[in-house]
């Protein structure tokens, strides 16, 4: 049988997409509208539909800034025009959103998020230890460290690793794209990118495994 999968925190249609092909009822939900036509995405507060009873849930790019180790400095040096309380807030709403998720009322569920700092950490109901993969593990020419935290789900395989570029050659330049993305409104959307060798292994993968345990 096809798993009922949730695609959260999505636009691109990417993961969405790889799972419609391999037959599963598959739906895409982000507060933002999907970046192509689709009548397979909600749009609402991934919250609001955890309890529709989906198999599967891949929570692919929830908000990150403030839980990433990237972005730690700017809990005590907040960038200008705002303060730090607006920071720890927002870091709390972020930790929150991702608890709510990586605690769905699901069987299996994937949350995607880079390597986060010790007060996100501290701010995970039931944290787990994440699994780290790069795009180019499955084909896709890029680097992006990648925080999967599984629950009920295998570790993800490489499918396809590919060679990395010299360092300082300009092919090497390309795949370091999402860090190098300028200051601007559509940096958030190149970092969060879903790569799509990465969201086919998702679905062949975490996919299959979800339908032998439901065919258990």
């Amino acid at each position: 049988r096809s798993l009922r999968v949730l695609i959260g925190c999505a636009t691109s249609c990417v993961a969405l997409d790889a799972f419609l092909e391999r037959g599963h009822d598959a739906w895409q939900c982000d507060i933002l509208p999907a970046d192509k036509p689709t009548n397979r995405h909600i749009q609402d507060d991934i919250r609001n539909v955890l309890g529709w009873g989906w198999d599967l849930l891949i929570v692919s790019n929830p908000p990150c800034t403030r839980l990433c180790n990237s972005g730690v400095r700017w809990l005590s040096k907040p960038p200008a025009g705002r303060t730090v309380a607006d920071m720890w807030r927002e870091l709390d709403d972020g930790a929150a959103l991702f608890s709510d998720c990586l605690n769905a009322p699901i069987p299996h569920v994937a949350v995607e998020n880079p390597v986060m700092h010790k007060h996100a950490r501290e701010r995970i109901s039931n944290w787990i230890k994440p699994q780290i993969v790069q795009p180019w593990w499955f084909g896709d020419p890029a680097f992006k460290a990648t925080g999967l935290y599984l629950r009920n789900l295998p570790p993800l395989s490489a499918t396809g690793k590919l060679t990395p570029p010299p360092a300082g050659s300009d092919e090497r330049k390309l795949w370091e794209g999402i860090w190098r993305a300028p200051p601007g409104p559509d940096r958030w959307k190149i970092r969060s990118k879903t790569f799509p060798g990465m969201a086919r292994a998702w679905a062949d993968q975490w996919g299959s495994y979800a339908l032998s345990k439901a065919a258990a």
